[in-house]
């Protein structure tokens, strides 16, 4: 029952964060009060401890970098491709080109397979996954994980390399605009897979929360 409650608070969160698509038009979309009030709602859910260690953690325990889970004949990264840019040029369910407009950084990017400029990042990272509850996970649901759109953001590759597997205690997007957006992503993303917050990391949560539409 209680399993049942996290996912669907969750699929409310993921319902109100909007689309990265959204962002297309050079500008955050709006957070609005009810986001706020469910993703804090959200986050006092979540457990609260320490990290477990980073042991037998490695790239390959949440399966290949990028698998068809949902089998409709194209991997996921040029799934969250095709969601995320626009423009795009598409061939055999691979991208060839398009354009982002970087929730992260507010860039624009212009995106050419085969060149360096835009990652798929995790939002929740998959080290922090792994010291927050994913080590004890059967391959399977890592391999869920990984592959999870909702955990899923395209954006500009130097941000990304630079948050590594930071959480929103050591990392946050340069574009303040979106941070709202951010972390009520990686709240609803820890909740649908029932990851445990650090101290604080939920500490910086809630610092982020203070600041959206909603608080006083």
């Amino acid at each position: 029952m209680r399993a049942r409650a996290f996912a669907g608070a969750a699929l409310v969160v993921l319902s109100l964060v909007a689309p990265p698509l959204a962002v297309g038009a050079q500008a955050a979309p709006a957070f609005l009060p009810a986001q706020t009030e469910y993703a804090t709602a959200l986050l006092a859910s979540l457990d609260e401890k320490g990290r477990a260690p980073m042991t037998g953690y490695s790239r390959e325990a949440f399966g290949p970098d990028w698998s068809d889970v949902d089998r409709n004949g194209c991997d996921t990264r040029n799934d969250i491709l095709q969601r995320d840019l626009v423009r795009t040029t598409i061939r055999n369910c691979v991208v060839y080109s398009g354009v982002l407009y970087d929730p992260y950084t507010r860039k624009v990017i212009q995106h050419e397979r085969g060149r360096y400029g835009v990652d798929i990042d995790h939002v929740v990272a998959l080290g922090n996954a792994w010291q927050t509850g994913a080590f004890r996970w059967p391959s399977e649901q890592r391999k869920e994980f990984a592959n999870d759109p909702l955990n899923l953001l395209a954006v500009d590759s130097s941000a990304n390399r630079q948050k590594g597997d930071g959480d929103a205690a050591t990392w946050l997007p340069a574009n303040k605009s979106y941070r709202c957006a951010y972390v009520a992503r990686q709240i609803a993303v820890k909740a649908k897979y029932r990851l445990w917050v650090t101290p604080p990391e939920k500490a910086a949560m809630k610092r982020v929360l203070t600041a959206c539409p909603g608080q006083r």
